[in-house]
């Protein structure tokens, strides 16, 4: 490089630097902006506040700060037993092992409501888990107690596709099979948004988007309904605005297992 031509680089360089920093503090908002089309805030809106602070997990998986925790590897006083059939409540039925949830005994509800949230779950199936199609490792996550978001061992086992792993069940297969191989563990990551009500009536369906081990496998899908087998689904009829979530027991030989399970309200 000419020694002419490389005096002129770094003229050039240390003359950005100036104008990038002019000693001058950043402004942390505007009050002379148009206002944003639909809302009350003027573009970088001084007035507008802030979001608050959340600390992230440490570890990727690990639950934020706000987070409410289902569990955590120590205890399932957030359970309740649920009878599928009769809606009966009981204590959760479901024993820890090793700092993981053994789903043996019938399904659990949170005993918390929610509406519109983000969702954390693991689970993994073992690799001796016995039968095939929907009789392999099945589980599922029910938000609001009636649309599933399927948990399933989709792995070399061929099954119908809008029961797969990532499926809305019933309804949309996911875009992509994304689960690792029995005996590893599988991560969901689910934003769930509840159906918009009018006097117990939907008007707006609810909407899913989910990540299966960090692969995207729904984006804003449109749930069509509570979840049915062998049948089409609508929202006739009243509904919650909040309701528990529930965690499938679909008696599998060996059981399913969980662990790492929090819920962020949005």
């Amino acid at each position: 490089m000419k020694p002419a031509f490389l005096a002129l680089c770094v003229l050039f360089t240390v003359r950005l630097s100036i104008a990038a920093d002019d000693g001058k503090p950043s402004p942390t908002g505007y009050s002379d902006t148009p206002v944003i089309p639909g809302t009350k805030w003027k573009v970088h809106d001084i007035d507008r506040p802030r979001p608050e602070v959340v600390t992230p997990g440490e570890k990727p998986g690990a639950a934020p700060s706000d987070a409410i925790i289902i569990f955590d590897g120590k205890s399932t006083d957030t359970l309740l037993g649920k009878d599928k059939k009769t809606g009966v409540i009981t204590p959760c039925p479901w024993k820890i092992d090793n700092g993981e949830l053994v789903v043996e005994g019938g399904d659990c509800v949170t005993k918390q409501e929610f509406g519109s949230c983000q969702f954390h779950i693991e689970w993994m199936s073992a690799p001796e888990t016995k039968g095939n199609s929907q009789k392999k490792g099945n589980a599922g996550t029910f938000f609001m107690d009636r649309y599933e978001c399927q948990m399933l061992d989709c792995y070399n086992n061929p099954t119908y596709a809008d029961g797969m792993t990532g499926a809305v069940y019933g309804q949309t297969p996911p875009l992509v099979n994304a689960v690792r191989k029995p005996g590893e563990w599988q991560v969901y990551d689910i934003i769930f948004t509840a159906p918009k009500l009018e006097g117990g009536k939907v008007v707006e369906p609810a909407y899913v988007t989910t990540f299966v081990n960090g692969v995207c496998v729904q984006v804003h899908t449109k749930i069509m309904g509570p979840t049915k087998h062998r049948d089409i689904t609508n929202y006739e009829g009243e509904f919650p605005a909040k309701a528990p979530i529930r965690l499938q027991d679909h008696k599998n030989d060996p059981p399913v297992r969980m662990r790492n399970i929090w819920v962020r309200p949005l």
